[in-house]
């Protein structure tokens, strides 16, 4: 299976292939970017599966700086996954999630029910 473009309850949705590389730098959001722009989609969501090891990591500076490439290009990331197991443990991922979920360009859910269901609030 390979990244595609799916659209659901009224919104696109570049959706990252679960078996995919592994993101584990930078220029690993800019492959997904350069392949997203072209399908102009609402949101790129990635399955947690995708992160790398350390991804999840705040002191490997993986995760913010990854997650800010998509921001200086405009895009809106959905991380697709159960993190309540890493955030049970780990409060400074905790509050990373709890603070990128309160504003409106990078999101941690569940599912994609749940991205579908904050969509529609």
């Amino acid at each position: 299976m390979s990244d595609l473009l799916v659209e659901r309850g009224g919104w696109r949705f570049y959706e990252c292939d679960a078996g995919g590389p592994p993101i584990v730098a930078e220029r690993d959001a800019v492959d997904i970017v350069g392949a997203a722009f072209v399908a102009r989609p609402d949101w790129i969501v990635i399955p947690l599966a995708r992160l790398g090891a350390g991804f999840l990591d705040l002191k490997t500076g993986l995760a913010g700086a990854v997650l800010q490439k998509f921001v200086n290009y405009a895009f809106r990331v959905a991380i697709l996954g159960d993190v309540s197991t890493q955030t049970a443990t780990n409060k400074p991922l905790s509050d990373f999630v709890r603070e990128t979920n309160r504003g409106t360009q990078i999101w941690f859910v569940a599912d994609r029910r749940e991205l579908v269901a904050r969509l529609r609030r």
